[in-house]
């Protein structure tokens, strides 16, 4: 007496590719993200500071150019950037 043994249904027939996940950004769209990254950090240091311990004297150093203007132009920059980055199409890799 044999034993019948029941084969398992056959799913369509797969080329067999390496199975290679495709990530949504490339190496150097990471690199740009954190150079951006780094102009967004660097703005808020400079904008920090400048306060006054005493509240009834009056600190002129809150109102200088690196807290008004080169802070705000560096965060700006930074979030030109990261927009970049973001929008940038990694290269083909065919090869």
């Amino acid at each position: 007496m044999q034993k019948q043994v029941k084969e398992k249904p056959q799913s369509p027939a797969k080329p067999k590719e390496e199975s290679k996940i495709d990530f949504a950004f490339d190496k150097s769209n990471y690199i740009i993200l954190l150079v951006g990254l780094v102009f967004i950090l660097l703005g808020f240091i400079l904008m920090t500071g400048g306060g006054s311990d005493d509240p009834n004297v009056f600190n002129e150093d809150m109102f200088n150019f690196r807290r008004i203007t080169l802070a705000p132009i560096l965060i700006l920059i930074g979030y030109g950037i990261e927009i970049y980055a973001i929008m940038k199409k990694p290269a083909d890799k065919t090869s």
